[in-house]
C-alpha cells in the first residue's frame, strides 16, 4: 500500500513497475543487471477518488501521457530495491502536489509612496526625452 494522505491509500496492484537496464556510465554492472524501474500508473483505471484524478489529468506535467498515464524512470542507485523505493517516492509526491490547493491569494494595494515614486520616474523619464529632442535656436 503506498499511502497517499490520512484518509486514502494507493493498492500495490494499480502500479505496474518493470525493471529495465539502466544507461550512462557503470560498468558491467549496467551492462548486465536490470537495477532501473521504470513504473506505470494508469489515472483512469485507479481506484483513487474522482476529486484526485481530476486534478492529476489536468497537471502540465510530462510524466502524464495523453492517455492519462504516469510514466517514472527511476535509475539513481544501482540497487533495484533503491529504485523501486524513489519510483514510488515520486509517484507519491506527484499525487500529492495534485491534490494540494494552492494558497489563495489576497490583493493587495499599491502604497502612496511607491505609487508616488513610479510617478516621478515617470515624470523624469519623460523630462529625458523631451531633452533628447531638436534644439529650437531663436
Amino acid at each position: 500500500m503506498l499511502k497517499i494522505s490520512n484518509i486514502f491509500s494507493l493498492p500495490e496492484h494499480e502500479i505496474e513497475m518493470s525493471a529495465i537496464r539502466s544507461q550512462g556510465a557503470g560498468g558491467q554492472n549496467v551492462n548486465k543487471v536490470a537495477t532501473a524501474i521504470h513504473l506505470r500508473f494508469d489515472i483512469s483505471a485507479s481506484s483513487l477518488p474522482e476529486y484526485y484524478k481530476q486534478r492529476l489529468l489536468t497537471l502540465n506535467d510530462q510524466r502524464i501521457s495523453k492517455e492519462g498515464v504516469i510514466i517514472i524512470k527511476a535509475q539513481e542507485y544501482r540497487s533495484q530495491e533503491q529504485n523501486r523505493e524513489e519510483a514510488l517516492q515520486r509517484l507519491q509526491d506527484l499525487i500529492k502536489s495534485a491534490i494540494s490547493l494552492p494558497k489563495p491569494r489576497k490583493p493587495s494595494k499599491p502604497t502612496r509612496s511607491s505609487q508616488r515614486r513610479r510617478l516621478d520616474s515617470k515624470t523624469k523619464h519623460s523630462h529625458l526625452k523631451t531633452m533628447r529632442g531638436k534644439v529650437i535656436d531663436e
